[in-house]
C-alpha cells in the first residue's frame, strides 16, 4: 500500500472564460517511507497538487488516496492526523498574536492530546529550539526559527506523511541548508513519507529519491535521483531545469548539506 496514490488528477480555478486549468491528467504515487519531489517553474501546478490533497483546492476530478483511503470532497480528522503540510512562508503560516506555546498547544488539543506540556517540550527539542523559545511570538524569531516552529506544529499530530511546499525558498541560503538537514534527520528518525515541491532540482535531488518534473500543469518526466545525477533525462524541459539548478545559489546551499 502506498502513502499517496493520485490518478488522472485535474484541478482548475474559476469558471467559463476565467477558468484556469492548473493541473492536467496527473498520475503519481508516493511509497510509504519514500520521498518524491515535484519540480518545475512557478505556475507549473506543483503546489496545486498539494493543495488538492489537503482540500484547499476544491475544484478537481480524478482519484486521490492516502494510505489506501480514497479522498472525497471533505477531509476527515484522521486525514489530518496522517497528513500535515509545511508551507513556504513561515511568517504567514503562524498567527502573529499567538505565542509558540499557543500555536503548539492549540494543535495538540485539536488532535485530542492531553499531555500537552511534555509534548511541547519534545517538539521544540526535535526541531532544534530550546525551552526559551516557548513563550516567544513569531515576530521575535528569525525566518529559520519560524520555519522550525512550523515544522514542529506539523509534527504535533505524529503524521505519517509531510507535504513540503518550498519550505526553504523564503530563507537565507545558509539557513536553507540547516532546515533541509533538519527535515532529512526528521524523516529518518520518524520514517516519514515526504512529498516536496520546489523549483530547484538540485535541492530536491538531495531530499528525495524520486522526481517528477512538471510543466504547464502536466508531468513531463519522472525519474530516480540516480538518473538525474547521471544526466539520464529525456525531456528538454528537464534538462533546462537541471541546468538552471546548477547556479551559484544552489551550489552554496548544497555545500553546507
Amino acid at each position: 500500500m502506498n502513502a499517496i496514490d493520485i490518478s488522472d488528477l485535474n484541478v482548475w480555478f474559476g469558471k467559463g472564460r476565467d477558468r484556469v486549468d492548473a493541473v492536467r491528467n496527473v498520475s503519481l504515487t508516493l511509497a510509504q517511507g519514500g520521498s518524491l519531489g515535484l519540480v518545475g517553474e512557478s505556475g507549473s501546478g506543483k503546489s496545486t497538487i498539494l493543495r488538492a490533497l489537503t482540500g484547499l483546492a476544491p475544484n478537481w476530478t480524478g482519484q486521490m488516496a492516502v494510505v489506501g483511503e480514497t479522498l472525497g470532497r471533505r477531509r476527515t480528522r484522521s486525514f489530518y492526523q496522517t497528513v500535515q503540510m509545511v508551507f513556504q512562508d513561515p511568517y504567514a503560516s503562524l498567527h502573529p498574536r499567538h505565542s509558540i506555546d499557543q500555536v503548539l498547544s492549540e494543535t495538540l488539543t485539536l488532535h485530542g492530546y492531553r499531555d500537552i506540556e511534555p509534548r511541547i517540550e519534545k517538539l521544540l527539542a526535535d526541531v532544534g529550539l530550546g525551552p526559551s523559545f516557548r513563550f516567544r511570538y513569531p515576530h521575535q524569531l528569525s525566518g529559520g526559527q519560524r520555519q522550525r516552529v512550523a515544522i514542529a506544529r506539523a509534527l504535533a499530530p505524529e503524521p505519517a506523511i509531510l507535504l513540503l511546499d518550498e519550505p526553504t525558498s523564503a530563507l537565507d541560503v545558509s539557513v536553507q541548508a540547516e532546515i533541509l538537514n533538519l527535515l532529512t534527520d526528521i524523516r529518518a528518525e520518524r520514517n516519514l513519507s515526504y512529498m516536496m515541491v520546489s523549483h530547484d532540482l538540485a535541492v530536491v535531488g538531495h531530499m528525495c529519491e524520486r522526481i517528477a518534473v512538471m510543466q504547464n500543469g502536466e508531468i513531463v518526466e519522472t525519474m530516480s535521483v540516480d538518473d538525474m545525477r547521471a544526466m539520464r533525462m529525456t525531456h528538454p524541459y528537464s534538462k533546462h531545469l537541471l541546468s538552471a539548478s546548477m547556479g551559484v545559489q544552489t551550489d552554496d546551499i548544497l555545500s553546507d548539506l
